[in-house]
Formats: structure tokens, C-alpha cells, sequence
């Protein structure tokens, strides 16, 4: 779920009904920027590669980007069209063996293992979606030493500052709260907004503000 660079459409696809989100991948060939998350890119870019879980990948391009840089991906997302299309590109990018994708509802199952990098990127809340319970599980799905970021919209955009404001957006400092991480087992690597530069959908200059929140397990 991701790939914002542009504003064509949101920076990510939030998890939600396999019906409502098969049918908005069916409406394009193509519905997300096709490039990988800045905020991904500007967090993951020193880490050494090993193994990551992208939960809600979306057309591939996190799990593409990642796999070019050495990493080992397990891509995840509720929809089947989606992961057809993050299948081809993870193909055309000659990363195919590198890039495992698997369909979860993430209210219901969760992959399996311990990775080096988990990334929750504008994994929002629609209808009853138990986004503060998939993020606690998630950190159960890092490794000692390995990193749980979480990127999320900190409001609509400047064009439209009340858009899809019946989801909530948690800030960075709540979104550590709702993870409930045991004391002295966690560091804090980053929390914080990071403003992008967007344009709206009349091709004028804009900008939406996104959180971010970048954990470390401790051995």
C-alpha cells in the first residue's frame, strides 16, 4: 500500500474490505505512483539488508525497492489484484525470487516469522478495522535488533485538510502508546511529521504532512 511520491492518489492503500479494495486496484491498471515511499526510503536506506515484511504492499513498489537493495521481502496485502500486480513488478524488476507475497486480512491472519524490518506504511483505519491490534501483533514479527516503522497520514491535504477525517490520525506519540511496548525492551529511533510536497488534483503545488514512528527491538 504505498507509493506516494505524487499525488495522483493517496500515499498508500489502507487495508480494508478484499471486495472494496479488489475493486478500486480493478478501476486502473495502475491506481499508486509506482514509487516506493520516501519516508521508507529515507528510514531504510542504512539499514543492512536481511529480512522484511511489508504489511499492506500494495502494487509492490516498497517490496520491489527493498529486494533491489539485497532484502528478502514477505509482501502482504488483502487484495488479490493488488499482489497480481505487485507480482509482475517484482518480475519486471528481476527481484521475483526475492519478494514472497501472500494474501492476509490482517484482522484475521498475520505472516509468519521474525524480521529484520517491519513496515506499517499508511495502514489506516476504515470501517472496523483493528489497526492499533495488527500494530501490537506486528512487533511480536521483529527480530531482536530489528525495526518497526510506521508511516501514517497526519491529517487530509492542504487542498482538502478535512478529507477522510472519520478515520482518525493518530500522532506518532500515540501511535507508541497503542503499541504497548514492554519497558527497557524497546528503543525510540524517530518520531516525528515529515511534510511532502504533493500536487492536488488540478496540477496546483501542495502538501500533506505525514507521521512517522521508527522502533528498535533490543536483543
Amino acid at each position: 500500500m504505498h507509493q506516494h511520491e505524487h499525488a495522483q492518489a493517496p500515499a498508500s492503500e489502507p487495508a480494508g474490505d478484499e471486495a472494496f479494495w479488489d475493486g478500486r486496484y480493478s478501476e486502473s491498471t495502475r491506481i499508486w505512483s509506482g514509487k516506493p515511499n520516501a519516508l521508507l526510503v529515507r528510514e531504510a536506506s542504512d539499514q543492512a539488508p536481511g529480512r522484511a515484511l511489508d504489511l499492506g504492499c500494495g502494487e509492490g513498489a516498497d517490496a520491489v525497492w527493498l529486494a533491489r537493495r539485497g532484502w528478502h521481502v514477505t509482501g502482504t496485502d488483502i487484495s488479490k489484484v493488488a499482489l497480481g500486480r505487485a507480482a509482475e513488478h517484482a518480475a519486471e524488476a528481476g527481484v521475483g525470487d526475492r519478494v514472497d507475497l501472500q494474501r492476509h486480512d490482517f484482522a484475521e491472519s498475520f505472516p509468519e516469522g521474525e524480521f529484520d524490518l517491519v513496515s506499517a506504511c499508511f495502514l489506516h483505519n476504515y470501517g472496523d478495522f483493528p489497526r492499533a491490534r495488527i500494530l501490537r501483533t506486528a512487533t511480536g514479527a521483529v527480530a531482536p535488533g530489528g525495526v518497526l516503522l510506521v508511516v501514517g497520514h497526519a491529517g487530509g491535504p492542504s487542498w482538502n485538510p478535512d478529507a477522510h477525517s472519520e478515520i482518525g490520525f493518530p500522532t506518532p506519540e500515540e501511535v507508541l502508546r497503542q503499541l504497548e511496548l514492554p519497558e527497557g525492551a524497546w528503543e525510540v529511533l524517530v518520531t516525528g511529521e515529515h511534510v511532502q510536497a504533493l500536487t492536488d488534483p488540478d496540477g496546483r503545488p501542495g502538501t500533506r504532512t505525514d507521521n512517522v514512528l521508527k522502533v528498535r527491538r533490543l536483543a
